[in-house]
């Protein structure tokens, strides 16, 4: 799956809302997408690093229509935790040379609110 297919919309609430300061982002994803490819997709989409995602199958409710009753359909929901103080990546070459990589990551998602 592409990430644009596993990254349906965020869920913005108060309760996602007092997350953002710890870097804990909520968003409507794919049923059949798997943790391994949530955090995949948020960092290529938003150029975050991502440390854990939790996952949340919610039910759907049950709906009445005058005499008939139905059920809305259920969905998945994942509350990715990102690095809000990054890094940048080093490691030991040839030689013990310490080099840097070149890999920008932000500390935010600034289209989360629409900004």
């Amino acid at each position: 799956m592409r990430p644009e297919e596993i990254i349906i919309k965020p869920i913005v609430t108060e309760k996602s809302n007092d997350g953002l300061q710890d870097g804990k982002y909520t968003f409507k994803v794919n049923k059949k997408a798997t943790k391994v490819e949530i955090a995949k997709a948020v960092e290529k989409l938003f150029e975050v690093k991502v440390l854990k995602v939790n996952t949340i199958t919610v039910r759907g409710k049950e709906k009445r229509v005058g005499v008939h009753t139905g059920k809305t359909a259920d969905w998945k929901k994942a509350i990715v935790t990102i690095q809000t103080n990054p890094q940048e990546p080093k490691y030991l070459a040839k030689g013990g040379k310490e080099v840097k990589v070149s890999k920008k990551y932000k500390d935010t998602i600034d289209e989360f609110m629409g900004a």
